[in-house]
């Protein structure tokens, strides 16, 4: 678990991360360099969850790494990720993503990471989201160093 006290704000308990694959930890379909790593260490606090439609093909080998909860083909993927985050508790999971599909998600989690990535990032991820961070890197360093989270949130 990850605990906040955000003045402003009020008090966290945050025990579920949901991440999307392409564009946010991965760059066409490769995890970015750092991700692995951080990921471990952010796993000790949270429950960790990666979102994907497999867009590259390739979440089979990053399904080795880190195991991802796949998309249904067909259906619009912005609802299945808002309702992963509803389903493991809006007010207790943060999420973290990049596109357009993303935006909804970044709206219902308690705090919601836009990353402007390899891909770039969609005005609605920007516009939904709590927080911008530069990089996966950057965003994740946050979870490990929660006190510049609470810095950049506080009113």
């Amino acid at each position: 678990m990850l605990s906040l006290d955000i003045p402003g704000r009020g008090a966290y308990e945050l025990v579920s991360l949901v991440l999307d694959v392409n564009g946010t930890i991965a760059e066409d379909g490769y995890l970015i360099p750092g991700v692995k790593e951080r990921l471990a260490r952010v796993m000790r606090s949270l429950d960790v969850k990666l979102v994907t439609a497999d867009t590259y093909g390739r979440q089979t080998a990053i399904d080795h790494e880190l195991e991802a909860v796949r998309l249904h083909n067909g259906e619009p993927e912005a609802p299945q990720k808002a309702a992963l985050v509803r389903q493991l508790g809006s007010a207790s999971t943060i999420a973290i993503g990049n596109g357009a599909n993303d935006a909804l998600m970044l709206a219902e989690a308690a705090v919601g990471v836009a990353v402007i990535g390899p891909e770039g990032a969609s005005t609605a991820a920007l516009q939904s989201a709590d927080v911008v961070a530069l990089s996966v890197v950057d965003a994740l360093d946050l979870l490990l160093h929660p006190r510049r989270l609470i810095a950049t949130l506080r009113q």
